[in-house]
């Protein structure tokens, strides 16, 4: 009987299943066969009840760490967006939320030489999907990473103890560009012959912001979308947005291929006090029932951008100060940190604030075939 040992950790809003890079099979069709296989998917039933994941995209997720190749950094993280009904594992963005248990993990695996027994400590991380650097800070008490704490963010039931991310020069990860058309607002040619107003950013994850009422929606929306002609063109919009960022050759691939990135978010001026605007965004074709990291990253970005439909949605540029938004859990501030320079606005980092959680370890029975 084969057995993997696999740890199951919160981060911010997503749960995943993190391995040691090492433990796994190189890179390629027989890894992905396994990681697949322990989720439970491909699943037509959408359940993935032969598996570890729970038939939600924010739960169908994959990370591989090992101490880093690079003098400079601490840490490799990759992540894996696994699809639930379908034999594919995208490779080709970051998980924000679960960047903040990637240094729970690694400290409790022994993986950060030079570690605190107790006080602050500063993990360096090297993103590998998107070649990007973020810095982790958190708090070590008898040589053991602090979870437990009274902080609460939105969409998640229970406080832990903050956690600040830094996310370093997060722009272009994917397409080499912030704004990889070189416009803040485009022209989207949808299939089926309208067009449709799009800020596509390339910032933690490429994104493309589209304003709710454009695409029939009040903007305010929780749970899943029911109407089968409203997420068609929302994947449309996502699709053509990949496209026009020079991310897929055309839109049935960008659909195929890259399901998990770019994400499609809708925007609307605010409807909550203490808020700049209102966003809701899309995983893997389903409402996320907050908002991802990575669309957050790009979300803030965008909001310090003159011309975007986001800081259009909120009124105005947000630069300098931190963004409050609502999503569709409640709020979340993080800021975006710019420099001017001769080309235009450079992102220097986006920093948020996430908590994060150990939940469980052990060994991971596995077929003898997959």
């Amino acid at each position: 009987m084969s057995t993997l040992d696999v740890t199951l950790l919160r981060g911010g809003t997503s749960k995943g299943l993190f391995f040691r890079h090492d433990d796994l099979p190189p890179a390629g069709a027989a890894r992905d066969a396994l990681l697949l296989r322990v989720l439970g998917s491909p699943d037509p039933y959408g359940k993935q009840i032969d598996g570890l994941g729970t038939g939600i995209s924010t739960t169908s997720k994959v990370v591989l760490l090992r101490p880093s190749l690079r003098d400079d950094h601490d840490i490799d993280y990759l992540f894996g967006h696994v699809s639930i009904a379908e034999p594919l594992i995208d490779w080709s963005g970051n998980c924000g939320n679960l960047s903040a248990a990637v240094p729970l993990f690694a400290l409790l695996q022994g993986m950060v030489a030079g570690a605190p027994r107790d006080g602050a400590v500063s993990v360096r991380i090297w993103q590998a999907n998107i070649g990007k650097t973020i810095i982790a800070e958190l708090t070590m008490r008898d040589s053991q990473p602090v979870w437990e704490g009274d902080y609460h963010i939105d969409g998640v039931a229970f406080p832990g103890a903050p956690l600040t991310l830094r996310f370093l020069d997060p722009a272009g990860g994917a397409s080499g560009w912030l704004f990889p058309t070189g416009r803040v607002c485009d022209s989207l040619s949808l299939p089926d012959g309208s067009t449709l107003a799009a800020t596509l950013i390339d910032a933690g994850n490429p994104t493309v912001f589209v304003r709710a009422a454009d695409v029939g929606l009040a903007g305010d929306e929780r749970g899943d979308i029911a109407d089968a002609a409203l997420n068609r063109r929302l994947e449309w919009a996502r699709a053509a947005g990949a496209v026009a960022m020079g991310l897929a050759a055309d839109i049935d691939t960008a659909s195929r291929e890259r399901p998990a990135t770019p994400k499609v978010s809708f925007v609307s001026p605010a409807t909550a006090p203490g808020t700049a605007l209102t966003a809701r965004i899309l995983s893997m074709g389903r409402l996320h029932h907050a908002y991802t990291g990575t669309g957050a990253i790009a979300l803030a970005a965008a909001a310090a951008i003159d011309g975007t439909l986001v800081a259009e949605a909120c009124g105005g540029v947000v630069r300098g100060e931190a963004l409050r938004f609502a999503h569709a859990s409640g709020q979340q501030q993080l800021e975006a940190r710019l420099s001017s320079t001769p080309a235009g606005w450079h992102i220097d980092e986006v920093v948020m604030t996430r908590t994060a959680r150990p939940l469980l370890q052990g060994s991971l029975f596995l077929p003898s075939q997959y």
